[in-house]
């Protein structure tokens, strides 16, 4: 994945807005994103699934768009707009609650990563269709073959919203 640079800036603490609160972590720079989550703030939610950002399960968005945080240094988060499950959860209850509804997750490993990518969805498109939902949720994998209450989900969920 391209982060814009090739060379990772000197160590030194490094700046973001984690969930729409300003914070600062001292950490290595080139330390991936999702240790810095999980360990420097405890935000379990974004999980270790392959380590190289093919399964969707430490999806997170920066700056709005869904990015995988296991292959993300920390370098290229700073100055940026990180979005963890945990702050998707609190801006978009209506999402979660219809993954619930829905049994949307059967083991659940996954689930923090396609509610993170279908937020994102929603913010750009309020009343996708299906063929978009199974579009955005396309680079998730889930073992347990939840993907099409996933996607009744999304559906759900952007039809409560335009409910208000």
């Amino acid at each position: 994945m391209d982060h814009g640079t090739t060379q990772a800036p000197p160590d030194r603490p490094i700046r973001l807005r984690l969930n729409g609160a300003e914070v600062e972590v001292a950490a290595p720079a080139d330390e991936k994103l999702l240790y810095v989550l999980r360990g420097d703030f405890g935000l379990k939610g974004t999980r270790y699934g392959c380590g190289a950002g093919d399964c969707g399960a430490c999806m997170v968005l920066v700056d709005g768009a869904p990015t995988p945080a296991c292959d993300l240094p920390l370098w290229a988060a700073a100055g940026r707009a990180v979005t963890t499950v945990e702050g998707v959860g609190a801006r978009a209850p209506a999402l979660v609650d219809a993954f619930v509804a829905a049994q949307a997750a059967q083991c659940g490993y996954c689930a923090s990563g396609v509610i993170v990518s279908a937020a994102a969805l929603l913010a750009r498109d309020p009343l996708p269709d299906e063929s978009a939902v199974r579009a955005a949720l396309d680079a998730h994998l889930c073992r347990c073959g939840a993907h099409n209450r996933m996607v009744r989900a999304v559906l759900a969920a952007s039809r409560a919203q335009a409910d208000g």
